[in-house]
């Protein structure tokens, strides 16, 4: 693949590369390990991405490692259609797990002052709206939940039905959230497919959307689709308590990813959509 000789040769002039294998687990770009005469990167390449997607990719790694409570990749460049990184590759331990819940603690003690992010950036493929905000509730209902419902209508995926409950729990969001959170560094996109094992089995994170909310945000999402083990759970608890309520709260928090899904992937996340807004509409 000529362009990703030409693309390795931003980052070393004289490497020669002499092998590609192609990644799985990215369902935006392709992913690859790229083997030099050198040394060995992590390319991932897309031919449409969308303006400032690879620099927002870069800035939330800065993001996350600027809070020095965990581990991400370098970047060694980046462009409009591809970035390119150190290539993680470790074996997990009897700590890993451990470490991965105490890393998220610990970065979910990084505070700033608002809610949001100094600029927009993307969850996935799609726009992901951080305007300061001072209060949770309003955040989470302007800026997660009714953006991704406009896309969902402008796609085609907004039923009557969904809309009308949509509307009520945009309404009557506050019932449930609590508006007196804490604003603390998220990662944004924290399924299992978004963590890595390092050196000495130490955990990286990758692919963020960050920005600053209420750590339970994160958590929700690690809960949707599974992969993360209790030991995990179990450290993290041991620096940042999960409060009770968090279950209450915690579909309404996963009702943005299942949009999001449903706006990317289609209709085989419809039924799970749909059965959190019956959870807070069932008799509307």
């Amino acid at each position: 693949m000529e362009h990703i000789q030409k693309a390795i040769r931003y980052v070393d002039p004289q490497a020669e590369v002499t092998n590609i294998a192609s990644l799985s687990g990215g369902s935006i770009s392709s992913a690859y390990r790229v083997d030099t005469n050198r040394r060995s990167y992590f390319i991932k390449w897309h031919e449409e991405a969308p303006y400032d997607f690879f620099r927002q990719e870069k800035r939330g790694l800065e993001f996350l490692r600027e809070s020095e409570a965990v581990h991400v990749p370098d970047v060694l460049h980046w462009s409009k259609k591809f970035i390119i990184m150190d290539i993680i590759q470790g074996r997990g331990n009897s700590r890993t797990d451990e470490w991965l819940g105490l890393d998220l603690a610990h970065l979910h003690q990084s505070s700033g002052d608002y809610f949001g992010l100094e600029e927009d950036n993307f969850i996935g493929e799609l726009p992901q709206e951080n305007s300061w905000e001072t209060s949770w509730v309003r955040f989470v209902r302007d800026h997660r939940l009714r953006p991704q419902m406009e896309i969902a209508r402008s796609l085609g995926k907004l039923t009557e039905e969904r809309a009308r409950r949509l509307r009520y729990i945009l309404d009557h969001l506050g019932e449930w959230i609590p508006d007196d959170r804490q604003p603390v560094k998220l990662h944004g996109d924290l399924w299992a497919g978004n963590w890595l094992t390092g050196e000495e089995g130490r955990p990286y994170l990758i692919d963020p959307a960050c920005w600053y909310g209420d750590y339970e945000f994160d958590l929700a999402f690690t809960r949707l689709f599974g992969g993360f083990s209790e030991r995990t759970y179990e450290a993290y608890e041991t620096v940042q308590p999960i409060e009770a309520e968090f279950e209450e709260r915690m579909p309404l928090y996963q009702l943005y990813y299942l949009l999001v899904h449903l706006n990317v992937f289609g209709e085989m996340y419809g039924t799970q959509v749909d059965r959190v807004l019956a959870l807070y509409s069932r008799s509307r």
